[in-house]
């Protein structure tokens, strides 16, 4: 269990070489598209066994002297409040979020932008609040005919009206809280305003995912696939790779379909077209640092099926339509792969079946498997996870790490005072006291120094847990899935 299948130090070292590459190729400056996330990529952590969630900031702290940040949000997300769900934070948040952790690295960010820019209330009082923090904002406007009138876009009426964003450094790295956001227009844009100045400037983009030179079917690309599913990216080989080198090369739709009007653009701000292929506008060397491929492609079939329980979830509270579910279906088919593929959901659901309420299961990275049903005291997750700690712990399992009567004042405490209708202890508070007990019970204590070896462990409920319990299991750093059920 846990074996690596990735080299993230020969990958680092790969990849800034490669982004140093670019930006020489372009002379005084190069625009790049970050796609994905830069700080926490748990995806390319899971898929790519080895792989470092951080590994994109630390590739960037090795060019973080000719290197600055420049941050672009719409608007219209502002508008809408449009949250990341994996944080639950909304992006106008995750945008200052993003601004310190740079700045805490070291790492220099030199503005905001506001893409799709119009006066409304709470764009103009987010701009305020980031100047008042002493962050430039500068205002990119909708552009009518995007992205198919490349003559107005690329003329003072389309990209000329947006604010020209001064930068001075050679590597301008462009990054948004998610997808959607404008990162591409604003690169072009910024080349247009260069071009005018006579600055040589380049644009270059890099995403993870999926990775150019892997197989369309290898599970990792097929991963990907799973995971934006609910945005109707699709992997596809590059037509236009094909047509100029005669080799494949993997690409997705979104890219191939607006290479064309892209390279127009290119055409018509530098003169000419740098790129003969999305693959060509790439940048990403993630696919040279796979070591094991049997390691990579076993990690990956494994997160198409927890793809695929978290979008029967999202089905089940209304979060996304079934066609989403159907499409990770239809993946999980063509791979060969299926639920009882992930050992932990027979378990649970025996255990289920066997006492006649919610159960969860958990695999230990050695393949053990313990399961924890749901009583009086404890919730299932609770239960299960001190199961867990104690398997690793060497603890009897008829031993109590935490008495009754230090769990029942908590439970009269969530039921009399906070409003709380189920009285069973949740994960958190079941590790909060554990932690209180272990000051002076030695196996407490014990069971408390297993805590880091749940870290990558797979766990299986056959109820869609509490957002408390989900939220603890993530920062154990295990991986969960549920069955679409509500308690």
């Amino acid at each position: 269990m846990n074996k690596i299948g990735f080299d993230n130090k020969k990958y680092l070292s790969m990849q800034s070489e490669k982004i140093h590459e670019r930006i020489q190729s372009f002379g005084d400056k190069l625009y790049l598209e970050f796609g994905g996330k830069l700080f926490d990529d748990y995806h390319a952590s899971r898929v790519l066994p080895g792989f470092e969630p951080d590994s994109k900031i630390k590739m960037l702290l090795k060019l973080k002297a000719e290197a600055e940040i420049l941050v672009v949000i719409s608007a219209n997300d502002i508008v809408k409040n449009k949250y990341r769900s994996d944080l639950g934070i909304t992006y106008d948040v995750d945008v200052l979020r993003l601004i310190d952790i740079f700045k805490s690295k070291g790492l220099y960010v030199g503005s905001v932008v506001m893409t799709m820019y119009q006066p409304q209330p709470a764009v103009d009082a987010f701009i305020k609040r980031l100047n008042n923090l002493g962050m430039p904002v500068y205002k990119h406007y909708a552009i009518e005919g995007y992205p198919s009138d490349v003559q107005k876009i690329v003329s003072e009426d389309g990209y000329g009206k947006n604010e020209y964003v001064p930068t001075t450094r050679k590597l301008v790295v462009v990054t948004a809280p998610g997808p959607g956001s404008g990162k591409m227009a604003t690169c072009l844009s910024q080349l247009y305003h260069e071009n005018l100045r006579g600055v040589k400037a380049g644009y270059a983009k890099f995403e993870t995912f999926p990775i150019w030179n892997l197989p369309l079917s290898h599970p990792v690309n097929v991963a990907y696939e799973a995971a934006t599913a609910d945005l109707n990216d699709v992997n596809m080989i590059d037509p236009y790779h094909m047509e100029a080198y005669g080799s494949l090369t993997v690409n997705y739709n979104r890219d191939v379909e607006i290479f064309p009007v892209v390279s127009a653009m290119l055409e018509k701000i530098l003169g000419y077209s740098p790129y003969k292929s999305p693959t060509d506008m790439g940048v990403n060397m993630a696919g040279f640092g796979i070591v094991d491929d049997g390691v990579c492609r076993a990690a990956s079939n494994g997160e198409i099926i927890r793809r695929y329980y978290a979008a029967l979830c999202d089905a089940r509270k209304g979060r996304i339509g079934k066609e989403v579910v159907s499409k990770i279906e239809l993946l999980m088919s063509k791979s060969g792969i299926s639920t009882d593929d992930r050992k932990t959901v027979a378990k649970a659901l025996a255990k289920a079946e066997e006492t006649g309420r919610p159960a969860v299961a958990i695999e230990l990275n050695d393949g053990r498997i313990i399961t924890g049903r749901t009583g009086d005291l404890l919730g299932a997750s609770a239960a299960c996870l001190l199961n867990a700690l104690k398997m690793l712990g060497g603890i009897d399992d008829e031993i109590e790490l935490i008495s009754p009567t230090i769990i029942e004042p908590i439970q009269q405490l969530k039921v009399k005072h906070m409003g709380s209708t189920n009285p069973r202890l949740h994960t958190d508070e079941i590790l909060m006291a554990l932690a209180i007990c272990a000051v002076s019970d030695p196996m407490a204590k014990l069971a408390m120094q297993q805590i880091d070896k749940l870290k990558k462990c797979e766990i299986h409920s056959t109820v869609i847990l509490s957002t408390a319990d989900e939220r603890t299991f993530k920062k154990l750093g295990m991986h969960l899935t549920c069955e679409p059920q509500k308690e």
